[in-house]
């Protein structure tokens, strides 16, 4: 019988003590270890693109990351960290979601999903007969893309600057900045100057343009009021009327209330709204399954024949 992904918490995390481990190595692994049979190894999701131990093995993982008790090192790879190696060597507690709960960075992972998510998470106080099927689909989507915008963050924030500064323009070409053009937008990088990072041709020949501010900021590390007033001055330079505030992190509230002061030149979007953007216009993401929930057609049976 395959593990639920809580019960496979504990083999993820006494594999990554050995060292630094591949996920398609661990799944491999575990299917020995657990003693799958053929059957159990190769059944595969509804969609047919997944095994189900995959799924469960990479669930596990996610989860334990979003707790710290592993980290990713490069593609596919990930080690635990010394959290993990505590929590490992407690052997007479189960490593769970009730565990992971007790770890802010956890509890900040499962804010970010929807309420109703939330009150689905295996939670004791929850009668399981209180959501119909349909909410719990919608349930496990929300809580599928909170797991997703997690991630998405995690990646930026380990990238360079530069594929920061690019990711921007990308996102802001695919939600229609520019119009048609495949070269209405660019990363300035080292060349940039005044505070800005990027720039969005409005119009063919750049009469009008977007300017971009990005900052891949770690979670905690807050824009204030002062940065919001720099990137204003290099737009003025510029005499721009049109800018976009982009970070990995948040603003504070001086910065939120200076921006506004500034009127409708600059926009401003943090983190979560970073992610949010990056799964609606899949960039950096891609569809993976798209189910069609149904309902019975009722002016199709009434009738009098």
């Amino acid at each position: 019988m395959i593990p639920d992904y809580q019960s496979l918490m504990r083999p993820v995390l006494e594999h990554a003590a050995k060292g630094e481990v591949r996920i398609s190595d661990l799944i491999a692994a575990l299917s020995v270890e657990l003693g799958l049979s053929d059957a159990e190894r190769t059944e595969l999701l509804p969609s047919g693109k997944q095994t189900v131990i995959a799924n469960r093995i990479h669930w596990a993982k996610t989860y334990l990351k979003q707790a710290g008790l592993v980290a990713a090192t490069r593609r596919g790879h990930f080690v635990i960290t010394d959290r993990g190696r505590a929590a490992l060597a407690n052997t007479g507690v189960r490593i769970d979601n009730q565990l992971l709960k007790k770890f802010e960075e956890f509890q900040a992972f499962q804010a970010r999903s929807a309420e109703r998510a939330d009150e689905a998470d295996s939670s004791p106080s929850i009668d399981p007969p209180a959501i119909t099927p349909d909410e719990a689909l919608r349930v496990a989507h929300r809580r599928i893309e909170a797991s997703l915008a997690a991630d998405l963050i995690d990646r930026v924030r380990n990238a360079s600057p530069a594929f920061f500064e690019t990711l921007i323009v990308n996102l802001l070409l695919a939600m229609g900045y520019g119009g048609s053009s495949e070269e209405a937008g660019r990363a300035l990088g080292r060349a940039g100057d005044d505070g800005i990072d990027g720039v969005i041709d409005q119009d063919p020949l750049g009469v009008d343009q977007i300017y971009i501010q990005a900052k891949r900021y770690a979670e905690g590390n807050t824009v204030g009021a002062g940065a919001i007033r720099d990137f204003f001055g290099g737009l003025s330079l510029k005499r721009a009327s049109k800018g976009i505030f982009v970070t990995t992190s948040s603003f504070s509230a001086s910065a939120v209330e200076t921006a506004r002061g500034l009127g409708s030149r600059i926009v401003l979007i943090d983190g979560p709204q970073l992610a949010r953007l990056m799964i609606r216009y899949n960039v950096g993401c891609r569809d993976e399954e798209i189910l069609h929930l149904k309902k019975l057609d009722e002016d199709f049976f009434d009738t009098d024949v």
